[in-house]
């Protein structure tokens, strides 16, 4: 069993949906999980529209750009006709609006952040799914809410391991064998079945989260940079990759400022001793 987890800048476009694919189909030979972010700037779409919202204005422009966006994507693909997909997204949009339209002091902006912004990872990830269903590559979709559970608290929501690491283990268990299984990075849910999330940037320790509750051979995260680098490449041009480096050292340095791993992804994946592979997708 290997993990696989992509970020929003290597589903950002159709193009860039088409890599992510080839990328799957050709490590599909083994059992196989896929965790996905929200595509490119999706998150910060939905923010903005939580804002509107707050500001009690108008936020019709704001849904249209958030649709096309993704209908652009899907017609890309040339899965546009798909009537399952297209259920789910009018649906999600529905639910979008219906708790943007909640919105008010006594849920908590906290609260109304959760439901709003995780609407990305789930839109994306029920598109990838239908796009390499169409192409003959077997997959499943499953919903991360169902599986990573969380205490009470949105925005920067604290895991269950316990109960997480249980429930992976039974959805995947019946859904690997049918292909590669296909979830949401950063959302979760707790024990009310609210949507909470893991903190900006939480995809990749939702890699991570999966990969030990799975005792994975090994999680790869897919960037658009070769692996982890001495310093910035978009500041400093004589770059050097580490080959590899020992789970302490990786984890120092995402504290101390790395970007390309997420600081809480390395501790699960050392307790279990699960190799961590950055490889780009580009």
């Amino acid at each position: 069993m290997k993990v696989f987890k992509f970020g929003g800048a290597s589903v950002k476009d159709a193009t860039a949906v088409k890599n992510m694919s080839s990328i799957n189909q050709k490590n599909q030979a083994s059992p196989l999980v896929v965790i996905v972010s929200a595509m490119a700037k999706t998150t910060n779409a939905l923010e903005n529209l939580l804002a509107l919202t707050m500001a009690e204005e108008d936020t019709t422009g704001a849904f249209i750009q958030l649709k096309a966006f993704h209908s652009g994507i899907v017609k890309e693909l040339a899965i546009d006709h798909d009537e399952e997909l297209d259920k789910f997204l009018n649906q999600t949009y529905e639910d979008l609006q219906n708790h943007l339209s909640k919105f008010s002091s006594s849920l908590g902006y906290d609260y109304i952040y959760d439901q709003t912004v995780s609407t990305g990872e789930l839109l994306s990830t029920k598109i990838i799914a239908t796009y390499l269903n169409h192409n003959q590559i077997p997959t499943s979709w499953l919903d991360a809410r169902k599986v990573v559970k969380t205490d009470m608290v949105h925005r920067a929501a604290r895991v269950d391991w316990g109960a997480t690491q249980n429930f992976i283990r039974s959805h995947v268990s019946q859904l690997k064998d049918q292909g590669i299984v296909i979830s949401q990075g950063f959302i979760g849910s707790n024990a009310k079945f609210d949507t909470t999330t893991l903190g900006r940037e939480g995809s990749d320790f939702t890699g991570a989260i999966f990969a030990t509750a799975l005792s994975a051979e090994s999680l790869t995260i897919w960037k658009d940079v070769p692996g982890e680098l001495n310093a910035d490449p978009k500041k400093f041009a004589d770059t050097k990759k580490y080959d590899q480096l020992p789970y302490k050292e990786a984890a120092e340095m995402t504290y101390y400022g790395a970007s390309v791993i997420h600081p809480k992804t390395i501790k699960p994946l050392a307790q279990k001793d699960i190799p961590l592979y950055v490889k780009s997708f580009e």
